[in-house]
């Protein structure tokens, strides 16, 4: 067995895989990266006549949540998504306000005329009566993909020795992310076009390799810090989450529902006792993360909605009904949780809905 000093950093060398998605060989391996995080295509729209909820937040920019749903007041037309939405404030010279987001496969109902209402799916926003895409602010160019330290693989040497022309590409792949402990960590899809390559400072034998290809999903900036926290190994404590603002929080599910889970198909007996730590359920992704926690424990998935949780609950997740769940400070979720709204804008209570999935599914739960 090697060293503890030794293992870890042949652990750090092999941090990055980039293997060939159709042939399955890796192209190479390093320990530094650069170039993942960035724009994940954002939008700019303006919504005229924009009239803020009374007693709303954000009435002249500043809101931030994970969606903002517009809905047309007469229902003509079905409601549509903009995650990740951000006020910017009111359009000089217009009754508008700026938005930025993240598009849903659904284009803007510009071609709408009459009154959108807005809602963030915990409070309504206020309305506006039509949209237009805006000019989104000027955005530097995607920078390069470098891997830093590379170990080139037989096939990689063999394309680079070859290579006629001053870009290569090396077609689908996947880097693969691989924490300090050496467990699988993330995995993010690419088209991989090498713009150059030379040799590097980090050690003989190893190269730079720079890439013009794209992430298929680009690591959005926020989630910067969260790696850095994942990186180091799955939280050994529940609850790490809980200092978190609601779009951090978000950008953590997002990494609990996406990442390499060896055994998830292993369900535990049935019959099972479990705790939540209800003092931090202050909003959607915190339930869902404390749900996570409780049932599979630290950086533990059970769902990121309602029908996921059903789906989970249903097998195959770490849990097998029946099963007793004492709910702690459960308060705190009834009191943020009960007035929600769905898409169309009605309202409902989620709190009561996790309830009645977790009955239907046999977890017996007690309110403290």
């Amino acid at each position: 067995m090697l060293p503890v000093d030794e293992d870890e950093a042949r652990r750090g060398r092999t941090r990055y895989t980039l293997t060939d998605r159709e042939l399955g060989h890796a192209w190479g391996t390093c320990a530094e990266a650069e170039g993942l995080f960035g724009p994940t295509g954002r939008e700019a729209y303006e919504l005229f006549g924009w009239v803020p909820e009374e007693h709303g937040e954000g009435g002249v920019g500043g809101w931030i949540g994970r969606e903002m749903w517009c809905v047309p007041e007469d229902r003509a037309l079905d409601e549509w998504l903009l995650e990740d939405a951000e006020a910017l404030g009111p359009h000089p010279g217009t009754d508008g306000l700026l938005v930025t987001g993240l598009a849903d496969h659904l284009p803007p109902p510009e071609e709408y005329h009459g009154t959108v209402l807005l809602h963030d799916g915990r409070r309504r926003l206020g309305s506006c009566r039509g949209f237009t895409r805006a000019l989104p602010p000027p955005g530097r160019p995607d920078p390069p993909i470098v891997l830093r330290g590379l170990t080139p693989g037989q096939e990689l040497r063999r394309a680079l020795e070859t290579a006629t022309r001053p870009t290569l590409d090396l077609g689908g792949a996947a880097l693969e992310v691989r924490d300090d402990r050496g467990e699988p960590f993330t995995e993010l899809s690419l088209w991989v076009t090498v713009s150059g390559w030379r040799p590097s400072a980090l050690g003989p034998d190893l190269i730079d390799l720079e890439l013009e290809g794209k992430l298929a999903a680009p690591v959005p900036e926020p989630a910067r810090p969260l790696w850095e926290q994942w990186l180091a190994g799955v939280p050994r404590t529940t609850g790490t989450w809980a200092g978190l603002d609601t779009r951090q929080r978000w950008a953590w599910l997002d990494h609990v529902l996406r990442r390499p889970r060896p055994h998830a198909d292993v369900d535990r007996p049935s019959g099972r006792a479990y705790g939540l730590d209800g003092g931090h359920v202050t909003d959607v992704p915190g339930l869902y993360l404390a749900l996570g926690e409780a049932v599979n424990g630290p950086g533990g998935y059970l769902g990121t909605d309602l029908y996921a949780l059903a789906d989970c609950l249903g097998g195959g997740f770490g849990h097998r009904g029946p099963a007793t769940l004492l709910w702690r400070d459960s308060a705190v979720a009834r009191e943020h949780l009960s007035r929600a709204l769905a898409p169309d804008g009605r309202p409902y209570d989620l709190f009561a809905c996790v309830l009645d999935v977790l009955a239907e599914f046999r977890v017996r739960v007690t309110l403290a």
